[in-house]
């Protein structure tokens, strides 16, 4: 029986990559995934060799296979049936898939198609997204239909509605915005019935949040919320989760909802919310108006939290160009993976939103690494006490970009005081449970779906070595390489060559940067 992997080489010999449109190899009746070390999604060490066993899309038997240093004996691996695949990564390494609790499907303004977003996902194992408001809930529920149905390379996904949104085929009040309680259960029971997976929530009169929380609860719905500025002196993140909203987003809310001496954050007296600077500058000085780290309220408030089994996504990347912002512009995988629009977006602009450098500098950056600091010492806390702590990126905007920006949030985790098996379970089983998915994915066990990350670096390690464009190293014959990039990403027992869909997203980069004769030029600069 052929090794798959030779299978697989001679397809691409003989197809090339531009020969018909690449939806990975599989599923099939029985995949083998042969000699991988499992790092698994629960929190437990790693261990190797095994063997995974999956029979249509559904893992049938984990098996060790060995010791370290130790040849395998055929004897004593799960036997391939006729027709089955074999894949064989001896001494790799294989992880959940990955999933994004705060995942935009791209957007108008910044130019970039689902095509594009999903191949920089998957190129970077995550094989689940929730989707947090985009394009409008028809749109989104196409995608996951597809993406089911393997007709396009996709994340599953699941989708959220942005609370009180309308459109073409969605327009259950005929457009009038909701403002009172009965219209908001109304606009609730119209989103469960369309078919969406949750709520987006940005804030709104207590009186109608409380009512859609109540409403979307009894239904079943998911919740998320950025609990806005506009609506957060009313109504801060534990209002929210008293009344049922199950998770949130970013940090606003937090450390309103910490306030010991204030209601009202110290806003400057010319202070405009839609002059993005403003208000981005701002709500870097907003944790140091807080209470201080484990003090009396400080505790009681995170200690409520956690009893109500709330749910932070603290997304630490999309906000780091605020502590660094050269770094975050000139991040290497920019120069092949950015799309022309994207570098347009990205620049100062009054209109575009997350391109609030209108004068950004040491100043703005000082507060900035003093916000992290205290905001990262109340999430790792959280984590500590038993808190649920998941990943999302919010990609699209601020430099951050689809697939590698999700990494750079692991990285940030870890920054936070994770350990790396810790942030490996804010990846998986966390994110999971999070979704009420946990009993099929988020870690590797029998009876779950066949979502896994393969990757020939150990990744608890060196989380850069997840980044599609690898980590620099030096070999045995001191010369500089570059290891790592996700190997394959197996999504529903779906076999997807990681490195074959970066080189897809840079012929498409290529592509329009000679459409339109597009050079990097640095903002400014003529």
């Amino acid at each position: 029986m052929k090794n798959f992997i030779s299978v697989f080489i001679l397809f691409i010999l003989f197809n090339g990559f531009s020969q018909e449109k690449y939806l990975g190899d599989g599923p099939f009746d029985q995949l083998i995934i042969r000699g991988v070390t499992l790092i698994n999604g629960d929190g437990s060490p790693p261990r190797g060799p095994v063997d995974i066993v999956v029979e249509n899309n559904i893992i049938t038997n984990i098996k060790s296979v060995g010791y370290p240093g130790v040849d395998i004996k055929d004897s004593s691996r799960p036997k391939l049936k006729k027709g089955g695949f074999e894949l064989s990564v001896d001494g790799m390494y294989l992880l959940p898939g990955f999933i994004d609790m705060h995942g935009h499907i791209g957007g108008n303004g910044q130019g970039a198609d689902y095509d594009y977003v999903f191949r920089l996902w998957m190129a970077h194992g995550i094989t689940t997204v929730r989707e947090p408001g985009g394009r409008g809930i028809d749109w989104a529920l196409n995608l996951k239909k597809l993406s089911s149905e393997n007709k396009i390379v996709a994340p599953r996904i699941f989708a959220y509605t942005s609370f009180g949104q309308s459109g073409k085929n969605f327009n259950p009040l005929n457009g009038a915005p909701i403002s009172n309680p009965e219209m908001a259960r109304a606009w609730v029971r119209a989103n469960a019935k369309k078919g969406a997976d949750g709520i987006k929530f940005f804030g709104a009169e207590p009186a109608i949040m409380s009512a859609a929380l109540d409403e979307n609860n009894k239904l079943g719905l998911g919740s998320a919320a950025h609990h806005a500025q506009l609506s957060v002196a009313r109504w801060n993140v534990l209002h929210s989760a008293r009344a049922g909203l199950t998770s949130m987003e970013h940090w606003y809310g937090l450390p309103e909802a910490l306030f010991t001496d204030r209601v009202v954050q110290n806003y400057p007296a010319d202070y405009n919310y839609q002059n993005e600077q403003d208000r981005f500058e701002e709500a870097g000085k907003l944790w140091k108006q807080a209470a201080k780290p484990h003090s009396n309220h400080w505790n009681n408030v995170m200690n409520e939290l956690i009893s109500l089994d709330f749910t932070i996504v603290p997304t630490f990347n999309i906000y780091e160009a605020n502590r660094d912002l050269h770094r975050a512009r000139r991040a290497e995988w920019h120069e092949d993976y950015t799309l022309p629009s994207l570098w347009k977006f990205y620049e100062p602009s009054r209109i575009s939103h997350g391109s609030y450098w209108h004068y950004w500098g040491t100043e703005q950056e000082v507060e900035w690494r003093e916000n992290y600091s205290l905001w990262m010492n109340f999430i790792n806390e959280y984590k500590n006490r038993g808190g649920r702590v998941s990943t999302g990126s919010d990609s699209g905007f601020i430099y951050q970009l689809y697939g590698f920006a999700y990494i750079r949030e692991l990285e940030l985790l870890r920054e936070a005081g994770f350990h790396p098996l810790e942030v490996i379970k804010s990846a998986t089983l966390n994110g999971a449970e999070a979704l009420g998915m946990d009993d099929k994915i988020g870690s590797v066990q029998i009876g779950k779906l066949a979502d896994f990350v393969i990757t020939e670096e150990n990744p608890l390690k060196n989380l850069k070595s997840l980044y599609g464009t690898g980590t620099i190293k030096l070999n045995e014959n001191n010369e500089v390489v570059r290891a790592g990039g996700v190997k394959y990403t197996i999504k529903d027992g779906v076999i997807f060559d990681a490195k074959r869909l970066l080189s897809e997203v840079k012929e498409m980069v290529d592509k329009k940067k000679d459409e339109e004769n597009w050079k990097l030029k640095q903002p400014g600069i003529k």
